[in-house]
């Protein structure tokens, strides 16, 4: 594999536009390192590893990998900052206009971020636009927080006073997937340090260019050295080490349940909390009753979108009975329509899937899907033979116990299940180790909150699908995982209260 000249990406990219040339500047200027303490330095180690475009299967560049030694360093420099006046000392306001700041950073760069985002995971250049607008936002919304952690005064008799305070955590370890890296970056640096905390942050080793680039943009907004760390590196070493560290308060981590599992298992050490975004095998449920063009249409961007590598993804389609033979026809004839290819064209839908490896797993369970007796009626093929790129898949005639309707594939892979009526689609919608999302289609408003309440999911969508805003919190229920990022939930998980009693 060799790695990207600056030609060849530029050949990829239709126009350079300002952003796109300085993401290909970014890139090629060396070797990405680590942020340790204020610091880009070199891992202890030497090692380094390749970051790939999904869309060329070409080496990008290398970066540092962090192992255990770097992450123990890390968390030394992190540790120190926390304990020292110069950030866990500033006042509310200060944090507030360092958040702010970063925001405006964000917006700035947005184009660079994007174009970077799209190289190193491979999402259509349209959607990495608009998630960057998303992560200025998530910035913003944090801003607002630092004067607002407030606790309380209880009442007493008159000879004692009693107080409670709501105070940071303390350094937190913080691992993410690579579906939507600089979102996910986002979504856990915001609060860690709207709350006052410090951070050892390590990003998917299959796409950690855009968090490395964000890390950048906060160390230009000002942020005090150590208070941020960067330490990108693979789950086995560097993400086992932060799970297991004596000195890390909090783990908050976006990715499999089995690694999740780990991860709790390697917490009892010091007794971490612990948060996990887990995986997820949604359903999506029409009644009879809904608008059922517009119903389909979201279903299909519900399970394309990202090329299904969303946790999310409305991956089980609930239809009427009455409904099943015009949902299979006009889902697998939009989706037909979806274009598969270079996500720097302004029509393309779906990109590639992450790397090779992803693309086995989901060819793999579309013959699973076969060999059980579920219907073919579209795709189910890799597209061209270079990148990582797979057709929008559509299976009908597919019962609710099969694996492509129990098991989390993350690809662009839809199952088409029927239901008879109102409690057998609650029941089959709950009939799955997950619950991280759902969705209701219909008109009777009251059917809606029924079923809204009944599914065992920590987000419902209502006559819509995937719509979010950093006020609505996003997290699991059952092996979808625990905690909750986003909205004023989240500022639970990275605080703790104390209790003050005085007697006077």
């Amino acid at each position: 594999m060799t790695t990207m000249t600056a030609t060849q990406n530029s050949s990829t990219v239709s126009t350079l536009a300002p952003g796109h040339q300085k993401a290909l500047n970014w890139i090629k200027s060396g070797t990405k390192r680590l942020l340790i303490g204020g610091k880009w330095v070199e891992s202890q180690s030497g090692k380094t590893f390749a970051t790939v475009n999904p869309a060329t299967g070409e080496t990008l560049t290398h970066i540092a990998e962090a192992g255990s030694a770097d992450i123990d360093a890390a968390v030394v420099v992190a540790r120190r900052a926390f304990e020292s006046s110069s950030w866990t000392g500033i006042s509310p306001h200060a944090r507030t206009r360092l958040l702010l700041k970063i925001a405006e950073l964000v917006d700035q760069n947005a184009e660079e971020l994007a174009v970077l985002e799209t190289l190193d995971m491979g999402a259509p250049l349209s959607a990495n636009i608009a998630r960057s607008a998303q992560v200025a936002e998530i910035f913003r919304y944090y801003a607002g927080w630092p004067t607002k952690i407030f606790g309380t005064t209880n009442p007493m008799d008159a000879s004692r006073f009693q107080y409670m305070l709501r105070e940071p955590v303390g350094v937190c370890g913080l691992i993410n997937a690579w579906n939507v890296p600089l979102v996910m970056a986002a979504n856990k640096i915001a609060p860690a340090l709207a709350c006052g905390n410090t951070a050892v942050l390590k990003p998917a080793e299959q796409a950690s260019l855009t968090t490395l680039r964000l890390a950048e943009l906060i160390e230009e907004a000002g942020i005090p050295p150590g208070v941020l760390n960067i330490v990108p590196g693979f789950g086995a070493t560097a993400g086992a080490a932060i799970a297991a560290h004596p000195d890390i308060d909090k783990v908050a981590f976006t990715g499999s349940t089995d690694v999740g599992r780990q991860i709790l298992v390697a917490s009892t050490g010091n007794m971490k909390k612990v948060s996990l975004e887990l995986g997820g095998k949604s359903p999506n449920i029409i009644f009879p009753d809904a608008d059922i063009d517009r119903a389909l249409t979201v279903a299909v961007d519900a399970f394309c979108k990202n090329s299904g590598q969303i946790c999310s993804a409305g991956t089980r389609l609930f239809v009427h009975e009455s409904l099943v033979e015009q949902a299979t026809e006009q889902v697998s004839k939009m989706a037909a329509t979806y274009k598969v290819g270079s996500p720097f064209e302004a029509d393309t839908q779906l990109g590639p899937l992450i790397s090779e490896k992803q693309m086995e797993r989901v060819l793999s369970y579309i013959d699973v899907g076969q060999s059980e007796g579920a219907q073919l009626v579209l795709g189910g093929e890799r597209m061209g033979d270079v990148g990582y790129f797979v057709t929008p898949t559509v299976f009908s005639s597919v019962t609710n116990k099969m694996a492509i309707a129990q098991e989390e594939i993350f690809g662009p892979v839809l199952s088409i299940i029927s239901f008879k009526d109102e409690d057998d689609a609650v029941f089959k919608g709950n009939d799955n180790s997950y619950g991280l999302a759902a969705a209701v289609w219909t008109r009777d408003i009251s059917r809606a909150h029924r079923v809204a309440r009944a599914l065992k999911s920590g987000r419902v969508w209502i006559n819509t699908y995937a719509e979010g805003d950093p006020v609505m919190s996003f997290g699991g229920y059952k092996q979808s995982g625990y905690g909750r990022e986003s909205g004023a939930e989240s500022i639970d998980s990275y605080t703790q209260t104390k209790s003050i009693l005085m007697r006077l």
